[in-house]
């Protein structure tokens, strides 16, 4: 058993102690998994510089992670499953799933929302994958070893990319302010910087005389180059991009053996073993959104999912938001919080059935590794259209030799939660983001896509436990004309009126690192800039909201149009770019007119609210229909139609008026 020891140092009572149904309360344990991995395992052979990471007598790798779990008071009324919750840059967002929003500090209580998760009786799981969490309180992390060489600590090539949204002169030699990679050597002649708008958009090189590696605070206190810093500013909304040598390499690769051996031990291990699930656990899915959906993606790719007993850890896994982009989760000077598919390595095999590209020649399948083992859990790939626009989701459904559909694994599902961002919006809609302050050229999208997310999980479980076949993938599709290409959707947004729409759209590139890159290591930094992919979207209906994929209500009985795309506002610099293409994918929100009158008199080219209903109460019927037949087909559970109606009806309010008819 990989973890040696779990270590419970706290147990708190969750929600004030609210009892959920039928399971009752929940309790939250806090603590520390001990893990130990033997480098010679073949289970193990896929994680990068394992090898290289410092042995224990026995030969074992020793590493920790931060470990949490909700689980009921009365563990015998559980369900008897886990949700393992792939922490975002170390922090929890399965209670997303709760319509809970993402707690913007990591130190708060958790709350309960809607209690969907209790009332099913999840047990839910928190451990530690990332290397370069900071130590911030709150924040789940992975306290990983570094790689060591014949000379010691490994020294090497490394590339950060930079973006800030106010004029700044320092940035810290890291993604999103997570643990540092210092300079080497602090005059590296060497040394690049480059700086683009676009992530299409040829770099230009700074002079290596305008910046420099700097310590920010008393030496005493970092002794290491960690930041680099230019005395004439970086503009905001600008891309920049640094490639430097840096010393020290955390084998970020153990990551995915912290997944599988926490999930393994809380499955299998005896309660002699200081196992908390002592009435024990049957089935055990993972979720992960955004970063945490593209660490998924990798960990299927790289094909661990059996402890080093060839014991099964995930029967059921749900990449969310993750497009078709991977991630620096098995590289050697690896930084997991990279998120941009221009710059992220070994993106290829995109697809979860074996794929050609026409292009580099090279040949593949996400699910390989797994169908060779012959134990392939149930997976469904879940995206918005922020992560279409990206210009990289539609990777994971195409064929890139014919462009048509790719086939579908049978142990796959793929759905693409139509009109939404990447994060699930907020109504009213929002002005201004609270998170990271930033503000779009139009208000953001507001569409809610829990429900949509709930009723995937049910049906993975249905799927997983009984063999009960979910419902078909639904996304923009090549053979049925509702997949075009973002580009050719410009001029057609361009057309309603308060819209502008960026000079071009941004598309995924081939990049080469090198021909060790399918090894964990990077041997050309910056990458060779191949040809771009393409970029494919769901074309839009006549009141401009997307005809592919799962459309709740807000689109097939709309009182607006929403997207997943949201040009940068003037204040925040680089206004022709993409809000989120460096983090945090947005869309926007815009009410139809009102009236026909409306309508004329502004060239709007999209029917009014007045033209489509006979009042409010004619919309709020149809909205109806609209949220059962979602669930006559499996999309949508019936317990949130009346929720779906509700929001239908505040949207109502706030875009045409209090109570008032078309």
């Amino acid at each position: 058993m990989a973890i040696t020891e779990l270590e419970i140092t706290k147990r708190t009572s969750f929600a004030s102690g609210e009892s959920f149904g039928d399971v009752g309360p929940y309790e939250l344990l806090e603590g520390t998994a001990y893990y130990a991995v033997s480098p010679a395992h073949p289970r193990n052979q896929g994680i990068t510089d394992l090898d290289l990471a410092p042995a224990n007598a026995a030969g074992m790798v020793e590493f920790t992670a931060d470990f949490a779990m909700l689980q009921p008071v009365n563990p015998d009324r559980g369900n008897r499953r886990i949700l393992f919750d792939v922490v975002n840059r170390g922090r929890k967002t399965a209670l997303t799933l709760n319509s809970v929003p993402t707690a913007t500090d990591p130190t708060a209580p958790l709350e309960a929302g809607n209690g969907y998760l209790m009332r099913r009786g999840y047990t839910v799981v928190w451990a530690g994958w990332q290397a370069d969490v900071p130590p911030t309180p709150g924040l789940i992390g992975l306290h990983a070893p570094e790689a060591v060489g014949p000379e010691g600590p490994l020294t090497g090539k490394i590339m950060c990319q930079f973006q800030c949204d106010q004029p700044s002169q320092v940035f810290l030699l890291a993604d999103r302010q997570h643990l540092a990679n210092p300079s080497a050597d602090p005059e590296e002649a060497e040394a690049t910087l480059t700086v683009r708008d676009l992530p299409n958009s040829p770099a230009t090189p700074v002079d290596r005389g305008q910046w420099s590696f700097v310590r920010v605070e008393d030496e005493d206190l970092e002794p290491q180059h960690s930041h680099i810093y230019m005395p004439s500013g970086f503009e905001p909304g600008r891309i920049y991009q640094l490639v430097y040598t840096t010393t020290g390499s955390r084998i970020v690769g153990l990551g995915f053996a912290a997944m599988r051996d926490a999930v393994s031990f809380l499955k299998y291990a005896p309660a002699t073993s200081g196992n908390p699930c002592v009435a024990g656990i049957d089935y055990a899915y993972a979720m992960g959104r955004s970063q945490s959906g593209r660490f998924l993606r990798q960990y299927i790719h790289t094909g661990i999912n059996e402890d080093e007993e060839d014991r099964v850890a995930l029967d059921g896994i749900i990449p969310h938001v993750a497009g078709g982009m991977r991630g620096e989760f098995n590289l050697r000077f690896g930084q997991p919080s990279k998120d941009v598919c221009y710059i992220i390595p070994e993106m290829f095999p995109f697809t979860d059935t074996p794929q050609s590209d026409p292009v580099t020649g090279a040949q593949g399948s996400l699910l390989e590794v797994l169908e060779q083992r012959g134990n392939v859990p149930r997976i469904m790939f879940t995206n918005t259209s922020a992560e279409y626009w990206r210009g990289d989701a539609a990777l994971i459904h195409t064929d890139l030799e014919t462009l048509t559909d790719a086939p579908e694994s049978p142990s796959v599902r793929r759905y693409h939660f139509a009109g939404c961002q990447h994060g699930s919006g907020d109504f009213p809609p929002l002005e201004i983001r609270p998170a990271d302050g930033l503000k779009g050229q139009l208000p953001f999208n507001s569409v809610d896509y829990a429900p949509l997310s709930r009723a995937v999980l049910e049906n993975l479980d249905r799927w997983v436990t009984t063999g009960e076949e979910p419902p078909a993938s639904r996304h923009p599709s090549l053979n049925d004309g509702t997949a075009v290409e973002s580009h050719t959707l410009l001029e057609r947004f361009a057309r309603i009126p308060g819209v502008k729409v960026p000079a071009e759209t941004t598309r995924a590139i081939r990049l080469d690192y090198g021909p060790e890159a399918h090894l964990g290591r990077t041997t050309k930094l910056p990458a060779d800039e191949g040809e771009e992919l393409p970029a494919l979207v769901a074309d839009l209906d006549e009141s401009f909201n997307e005809r592919g994929g799962i459309r709740l209500p807000d689109l097939s009985v709309p009182v607006a149009t929403y997207t997943g795309w949201n040009l940068r506002d003037e204040s925040i610099g680089n206004p022709n770019l993409f809000i989120g293409i460096t983090g945090g994918l947005a869309g926007w929100t815009l009410p139809l007119p009102v009236t026909r009158d409306e309508r004329e008199r502004t060239g709007d080219p999209r029917r009014s609210v007045e033209e489509r209903y006979a009042s409010r109460e004619d919309y709020l019927e149809q909205v109806s229909r609209a949220a059962m037949e979602l669930v006559g087909e499996g999309y949508l559970l019936e317990e949130d139609v009346e929720e779906v109606v509700e929001l239908a009806g505040r949207k109502y309010d706030h875009f045409v008026g209090d109570g008032e008819e078309g």
